[in-house]
């Protein structure tokens, strides 16, 4: 059974990978680091919140799973 705590877990552990890929982005384009860190310091948190939400949208869809894993599924626990 999939429980919250493992979708918040995924959602943190992929934050750190996606925004240190940002801010050495940003530094490439801009060659300014501070502009690198500003702007993965400020997408960390509005793509977190969004990773979530999209995460828990698939969880609760039927898209690919047949009746009898669905119905496998569980319900989730906090």
């Amino acid at each position: 059974m999939v429980q919250k705590k493992r979708h918040i877990a995924k959602t943190l552990t992929w934050r750190i990978v996606g925004t240190i890929d940002t801010m050495v982005i940003g530094y490439l384009i801009t060659g300014n680091l501070m502009v690198g860190l500003s702007i993965g310091g400020v997408e960390v948190f509005s793509k977190m919140i969004l990773y979530y939400l999209h995460e828990r949208a698939w969880y609760k869809s039927k898209f690919g799973l047949n009746e009898k894993d669905y119905k496998n599924k569980g319900e989730d626990k906090i």
